[in-house]
């Protein structure tokens, strides 16, 4: 049998894809599956390159390894800081809390819950991604809380962090019921209320 052609159907076998730019979707893709489901820790390049129908060589090709494609599936926020802050920041004070709960519930809710789950599930044993929890909530709500004005703002930084982390984690890992699969403005209008205290009201 001619050698391409045995190439060609082993590889179309395997499901493997050539190695381009889709082969880097795919394995993007598959790998914040794979995370999602495993943690970082027990995730493998063998399994994420299987879940993406490519050969195992094509991770270290495009991200340098494992390590290097956490980097670029899971610590990639399904959207800008800046424009979330500047989209928060719009509209009155009062509503800072109503507005911060629709918009993360939202943006999580369209990237499918896959982000958040797997970062959450890799912050127990990968540094790196509770690293960048810390930073993104600790610095991204900080700011936001001293453009307030509001006193206490690294006590009411990790208060709101909580409520939103914890609601993720309710919503996408533990999935409890009925608010895993609750409308969004049904959770805006529950947890707003506390998100608002958080920001601007007495918190001693």
């Amino acid at each position: 049998m001619d050698p391409v052609s045995t190439e060609d159907s082993t590889s179309r076998r395997r499901g493997r894809r050539p190695a381009g730019q889709d082969t880097r979707t795919a394995l993007l893709e598959a790998s914040r599956a794979v995370f999602a489901e495993h943690g970082y820790e027990r995730a493998t390049v063998r399994s994420i390159a299987a879940r993406a129908g490519v050969d195992a060589a094509m991770v270290n090709h495009w991200f340098g390894g494992k390590a290097g494609l956490f980097a670029q599936a899971v610590l990639q926020l399904p959207f800008s800081p800046l424009e979330l802050a500047e989209a928060l920041r719009d509209g009155p004070d009062e509503q800072f809390g109503e507005r911060i709960a629709r918009t993360f519930l939202t943006r999580w809710d369209g990237a499918g819950g896959h982000v958040f789950q797997a970062l959450v599930r890799s912050v127990a044993s990968h540094e790196e991604a509770a690293a960048m929890l810390r930073e993104f909530f600790g610095g991204f709500f900080a700011e936001l809380i001293r453009g307030l004005g509001s006193d206490q703002a690294e006590l009411r930084t990790t208060l709101c962090a909580s409520q939103v982390v914890g609601l993720g984690m309710i919503r996408y890992i533990a999935r409890f019921e009925p608010l895993a699969s609750a409308e969004v403005e049904t959770l805006v209008t529950a947890v707003a209320p506390n998100l608002q205290r958080y920001l601007t009201g007495p918190i001693g």
